[in-house]
């Protein structure tokens, strides 16, 4: 399937909803530390309610270790000062969609590292700034999935 990557996440439920939603579709998630919270916070297991025993989550020390691990991987920026919309591009098993933290999203070395095709974005309306991390995410897995046609689902 893909890996999900939120980098430096500082808002507990956030995280934790994006892990149910990896465990329901299938989707490893990655954190890159610093976290905003600790791992066993109250919120986090509330918004992953009984899903984190069985999500696959992998925590990095920073983002080198966390680009080394996807060495040789497609890497999607997910940011509001992507290039092109997030339902242009063909996906592939194995994509990798790095999302920033809530209060300042990606940093600009990170995204300006991708070529601009792999810099997405998701539509808003002009005076908007941003969709809520966890929101985002949702939007993003499930058009991936459901170009893979829901691969293992029921």
């Amino acid at each position: 399937m893909f890996d999900l990557v939120l980098y430096e996440p500082e808002i507990p439920p956030n995280t934790g909803n994006a892990m149910r939603l990896a465990v329901n579709t299938g989707v490893r998630l990655h954190l890159v530390k610093p976290l905003g919270f600790s791992i066993n916070h109250k919120q986090l297991a509330r918004a992953g309610m009984d899903y984190r025993e069985f999500a696959d989550v992998t925590l990095h020390d920073d983002w080198p270790a966390c680009l080394a691990h996807f060495e040789k991987r497609r890497l999607f920026a997910v940011t509001t000062r992507g290039s092109q919309r997030y339902d242009k591009p063909a996906y592939h098993e194995n994509d990798v969609f790095i999302f920033g933290p809530e209060s300042r999203g990606l940093p600009q070395a990170l995204i300006d590292a991708l070529p601009a095709e792999q810099r997405i974005r998701l539509p808003m309306r002009t005076a908007a700034r941003s969709i809520n991390l966890s929101n985002a995410v949702a939007v993003v897995v499930y058009e991936a999935w459901r170009q893979l046609g829901f691969a293992g689902s029921e």
